[in-house]
């Protein structure tokens, strides 16, 4: 498998995981029955500002997964992957998996450092395979 791809595999495994640490304290939040009923009403007591984080960023997770998900189909379809795009991937990897407790821990600025990197990388893909 290219490392693209592993490193994309890698990166749904991380959402995974995302959603379930999120899970967590959410449901102790805001009780079993509203989180596994059927929301049709908005929670009676707000999230914490923990887990509201940890939302979030499994939130921003999906959106920067998204265009990596994109820069690596286009890379290995098309057969520009080298090692500068498997060097991308696995940044991206890094900045993700970095992500999640600078974001839980509002670790400011690093947060926004960390997600720059993936984004950065990311684009750095969808270009590469442009322009190799």
């Amino acid at each position: 498998m290219p490392p693209e791809l592993t490193a994309l595999a890698l990166a749904g495994l991380l959402q995974m995981g995302q959603i379930l640490l999120m899970a967590v304290p959410a449901n102790r939040d805001l009780g079993p029955d509203w989180t596994a009923g059927p929301r049709d009403t908005p929670p009676s007591r707000p999230l914490s500002p923990l887990a509201g984080r940890l939302q979030r960023a499994v939130a921003n997770h999906f959106e920067g997964l998204a265009l990596f998900t994109l820069a690596v189909l286009v890379v290995t379809f098309s057969g520009k992957g080298s090692t500068f795009t498997a060097a991308c991937a696995w940044v991206y990897l890094g900045a993700r998996i970095l992500y999640v407790p600078a974001y839980a821990l509002g670790l400011s600025p690093w947060r926004t450092i960390v997600w720059a990197a993936g984004f950065f990388a990311t684009a750095a893909m969808l270009l590469a395979a442009l322009l190799g």
